[in-house]
């Protein structure tokens, strides 16, 4: 079980940034992999939003919302490493373990960039919601997953993300006792906090679902130039916002939407208008995890304790 405490901005102590940072600026690649086939009858959620609807049962192959995903791992992902490599800045990237197997050119690449790489379930279409009354069921899932991620970068991941967001009452516990630092699923602030569980704290850095390709792009069908206005307007805001509360805004990329040949200009120009911002911070989220945890106490007093409000 976890709990984290109410505390609303106007109640909170000023966090600021290393260097007077407004905007602790996370681009996150999603390195996702997910098997053509389940063994039921049921609708196979693959661990996104289908192309086309009516999803076919987990044992027939579905085809075109399989292979329009797998367009990100074949083109899209190489796409927008050619323009993090020209623009020169990086991504934190989240990785399904068997990423590190299916599709190791993806992994390797953000190795050999040296980028961040965050555990990200063992694979996509495998739910940790699925396992919400068997902890044990969860837990060898992620130590499977941590397993797999070590042999391939050759350390412990320290952040999680699940897939779909999916995690468990369970899952911030489990994943402080494997010695994680950071946890991804909670999507309720622009800033960093802690999250207790029985098995001690874990920092709370906030993923987002609204500020995301799959839900401008793919649910609500933007156009290129409405993509990176919605960006820039995010981050034109936090960035003000910032003078007196530092704040985090993180991207999320997927390969096969962002990585497109008609959608990759809005990812670029949004990146040079944030390069010519003051005050961007462009974090990885361990960085964020390891500063906050330091200076937690003068941003949110009690919070290990309980003793921030409900």
């Amino acid at each position: 079980m976890f709990e984290y405490d109410y505390v609303p901005m106007p109640q909170r102590g000023r966090l600021q940034w290393p260097n007077g940072a407004k905007v602790a600026l996370i681009l996150t690649f999603n390195l996702e992999t997910w098997d053509l086939t389940k063994d039921t009858d049921q609708p196979y959620y693959a661990g996104g939003p289908a192309l086309l609807p009516n999803a076919l049962a987990g044992r027939i192959p579905d085809y075109p919302n399989y292979s329009w995903r797998e367009y990100g791992q074949r083109v899209g992902i190489w796409r927008m490493f050619d323009l993090f490599d020209e623009l020169g800045v990086k991504a934190s990237c989240t990785t399904n373990a068997v990423t590190f197997e299916r599709r190791k050119a993806m992994t390797d690449a953000c190795l050999e960039r040296g980028w961040e790489l965050i555990a990200h379930n063992y694979e996509q279409g495998e739910l940790l919601t699925d396992f919400h009354d068997d902890p044990a069921a969860e837990r060898e899932i992620i130590q499977r997953s941590i397993e797999i991620y070590e042999k391939h970068v050759g350390k412990r991941p320290v952040g999680w993300l699940s897939s779909s967001l999916r995690g468990t009452l369970n899952t911030p516990s489990i994943l402080a006792e494997e010695g994680f630092k950071f946890y991804c699923d909670i999507m309720n602030d622009d800033q960093p906090y802690m999250i207790r569980t029985d098995k001690g704290p874990i920092v709370a850095t906030p993923y987002s679902n609204v500020i995301n390709d799959f839900t401008i792009v793919t649910r609500n069908m933007r156009t290129t130039d409405e993509y990176r206005d919605l960006l820039i307007e995010e981050l034109s805001v936090l960035h003000q916002e910032g003078e007196q509360q530092a704040r985090i805004m993180n991207v999320g990329f997927h390969p096969h939407v962002s990585g497109r040949a008609n959608t990759i200009r809005a990812v670029r120009e949004f990146i040079e208008f944030a390069k010519g911002l003051d005050g961007v911070w462009w974090a990885t989220r361990e960085e964020i995890a390891d500063y906050y945890a330091e200076i937690h106490e003068s941003h949110i007093p009690g919070q290990l304790t309980g003793g921030g409000g409900k």
